[in-house]
């Protein structure tokens, strides 16, 4: 019985990859999960259907750069274990207004680590012992792969936007607490996520989204910039067994073998919208349009996760043709959802261009 008796911290669970984390633990393991979220632009209690009526789940509007509102949490719940997702995560705006990246990936992974070591150094006997600080990262901290080879846990960081740095800051920090204070810490570093409840920002469900309403694709560059894709279900599956049976002090590489062009997952938006929700004006790929690259982007990230594969026995279900078609499915089928963040005053004007 998987964390049975166990309350566990998800920083960010209204987020894209919390909230599968959060629904991964509620439905597939007996932990308690709180979920601490400061609500931002992109977070949205909706991702998470049927959790309020779950007598194991809990939410705290909370920002993680409080430490005082954190202490009051880790007083109230007395946690085994934090999963750190809280983030500003999309590299556009890290471009725009770094200053907000610095302070929540940078300042808030110090404030929580800082809250975290007060909760720890309070416990004592086996609830001291079992406690976790699983912090969640990015390949992007990594840099920019040549046509070769594969990002592994022991690549040096070499990150060349302000979001991969904030990153790399905080994976630095999450180690030094380890080391220097002997907090039970551990990382992941995972390749790029998809899937359902991705906020509309993001290269796949802007893409949908822009194809289902007949509105042109923009491509960055020449669309061969290579991502590895991860399939978020996949990944939630990932952490919660880097949490049961990771190694502290460690760091695992989560990757899903998926490498795929910016170009060629465009591609197969369009024709598996073809597919499912066919245009009267013809194929999608007609709407596909270059428009000027990313400064600074990256031209391939690909990981290897033979370490995750081989020490805790992780596959990753999905291969990137039935994880692309469960989500082009799920934006089809789900529009209510993505509709409400338009409502709000989401609007997909380009950005991340200023210099």
């Amino acid at each position: 019985m998987r964390f049975k008796g166990c309350t566990t911290f998800v920083t960010g669970g209204a987020g894209f990859i919390g909230s599968a984390v959060v629904r991964h633990l509620l439905h597939d393991s007996y932990a308690n999960v709180v979920n601490i979220d400061k609500l931002t632009y992109a977070a949205n209690l909706d991702s998470l259907p049927g959790a309020a009526a779950n007598m194991k789940y809990a939410f705290e509007k909370q920002c993680i750069c409080d430490g005082l509102g954190l202490r009051r949490l880790f007083e109230k719940y007395q946690p085994d274990a934090v999963m750190n997702l809280a983030a500003e995560s999309h590299v556009d705006r890290s471009i725009d207004g770094p200053g907000e990246f610095i302070q929540t990936n940078v300042v808030g992974t110090f404030t929580i680590l800082q809250e975290s070591l007060r909760h720890w150094r309070s416990l004592s006997g086996e609830k001291r012992k079992r406690f976790r600080f699983l912090h969640i990262s990015t390949d992007e901290v990594f840099g920019s792969l040549g046509d070769d080879g594969f990002f592994v846990e022991t690549t040096a960081y070499s990150p060349n936007s302000p979001y991969s740095a904030s990153k790399a800051s905080s994976d630095h920090l999450v180690r030094a607490w380890h080391h220097t204070y002997e907090l039970p810490t551990m990382i992941t570093n995972c390749s790029n996520n998809y899937g359902p409840y991705h906020f509309p920002e993001k290269l796949i469900p802007h893409m949908i989204i822009r194809g289902l309403a007949g509105e042109s694709m923009p491509v960055y560059g020449d669309g061969k910039n290579i991502r590895d894709w991860l399939y978020v279900e996949d990944h939630a599956k990932a952490l919660s067994l880097v949490l049961e049976h990771g190694i502290v002090g460690e760091t695992y590489n989560v990757g899903g073998r998926n490498e795929r062009t910016n170009l060629h997952v465009v591609e197969r938006i369009c024709d598996l919208l073809d597919e499912i929700s066919p245009s009267p004006n013809g194929p999608h790929r007609n709407l596909i349009n270059f428009v000027t690259d990313r400064p600074g982007h990256d031209r391939r990230y690909a990981i290897d996760a033979s370490k995750l594969e081989r020490e805790l026995g992780w596959r990753a279900e999905e291969n990137f043709e039935t994880g692309i078609r469960k989500t082009v499915r799920w934006y089809v089928d789900n529009q209510p959802w993505w509709r409400a963040i338009a409502e709000r005053g989401y609007t997909t004007k380009r950005i991340g261009l200023n210099r």
